[in-house]
């Protein structure tokens, strides 16, 4: 089984003056990160801007971070495993979408949203079911949302990875978390993926339906109202969130601080939930607001992407770690896979 995930605790959305305020609490996270990039990586001189999809400069310092533990890769392509070409932006990289697992109140039929409630016995068995179906498809940099059930998904799925590579959680809530888990040994970092959590991949916080038995409480509002609050774009629970308001703050973070690493060629899991993934699979299928609210997720099934030359490619869910339609879609993960034949034969 996976270790014990220690993970941030991070306050829940209460109103819709937080999501007002996103712009503020964004510049704050991001000096943030760039602080723990610091401690992680001490001067590997490795760019720290990029260009996104809409030719906007972002600060990109988790960048260098997922440099460090894949730039030296073995089982990387050469052009990968060469630092001289360290700085060369990649026309191709892997984007994993996996919702997590059954958590203990989907098992009990309750409103979830950004209560912190981790996975059931099910939901344990779907994570490591989800990893043994990416075993074969690099990782280099892990986000997930600040909720444990999220946390603890990646965490089981990378277990299953044939590269081995441990997945490291990187603590930012304080100057003393960041000076005691740096990581003094360089070896150790390049065996390493660094896994970056993000209230703004949170689950749509469902207000005062949060902890309610569904079931209850169609019974009490009636059916359409709680379909209406469940599945419309842009009417919201009781003080909670609609999908629109999740999105914004979702598909932000994505463009700011997870498109960078697809660009630079980082192969990037994403860890989240039912809305928060809805919402960014919205902004990469070019989705209408229509569209969306019939899109249905499973819990524990993991969703390839490809980024290439500036596209999203969907090529559904791998049912095998040799996934046939996957890996001779692109040379580059069909030569990875190789590898990791080679090296485990």
């Amino acid at each position: 089984m996976a270790a014990e995930v220690y993970y941030q605790a991070i306050g829940t959305v209460q109103s819709h003056s937080h999501l007002n305020n996103l712009n503020r609490h964004q510049k704050h996270q991001n000096n943030i990160v760039r602080l723990v990039a610091r401690d992680f990586i001490s001067g590997n001189g490795l760019s720290r801007r990029s260009t996104n999809r809409s030719g906007r400069r972002n600060c990109t310092v988790i960048r260098s971070l997922a440099s460090q533990t894949s730039v030296v890769d073995p089982v990387l392509s050469p052009s990968r495993s060469n630092a001289g070409d360290s700085n060369k932006k990649s026309n191709e990289a892997a984007l994993i979408l996996i919702r997590h697992g059954e958590s203990l109140w989907n098992e009990k039929n309750l409103f979830t949203g950004c209560v912190d409630v981790p996975l059931s016995k099910k939901g344990i068995d779907e994570a490591i079911e989800a990893g043994k179906r990416i075993s074969s498809i690099p990782v280099d940099v892990i986000f997930t949302s600040a909720l444990i059930r999220a946390q603890m998904t990646a965490m089981l799925a990378m277990t299953q990875h044939r590269r081995g590579k441990v997945p490291i959680m990187l603590h930012n809530e304080s100057e003393r978390a960041r000076s005691w888990s740096q990581v003094f040994s360089e070896d150790t970092k390049k065996q390493s993926i660094p896994v970056i959590a993000a209230w703004q991949l949170n689950e749509r916080m469902y207000g005062e339906l949060q902890g309610l038995n569904k079931q209850e409480t169609a019974d009490r509002y009636g059916k359409e109202q709680v379909h209406e609050w469940r599945r419309s774009y842009d009417i919201p629970p009781p003080n909670g969130e609609s999908l629109e308001m999740c999105a914004q703050r979702a598909v932000a973070y994505f463009r700011d601080q997870i498109e960078p690493q697809l660009l630079s060629g980082k192969n990037v899991m994403i860890s989240a939930h039912g809305n928060s993934l809805r919402s960014i699979i919205m902004y990469l299928d070019k989705l209408t607001s229509q569209e969306v609210i019939s899109l249905e997720l499973s819990t524990g099934i993991p969703m390839l992407y490809i980024f290439k030359e500036g596209r999203y490619i969907r090529r559904g869910s791998p049912t095998r770690p040799s996934e046939a339609g996957v890996y001779a879609y692109t040379k580059r993960l069909a030569l990875y896979k190789q590898k990791l034949d080679d090296m485990f034969q």
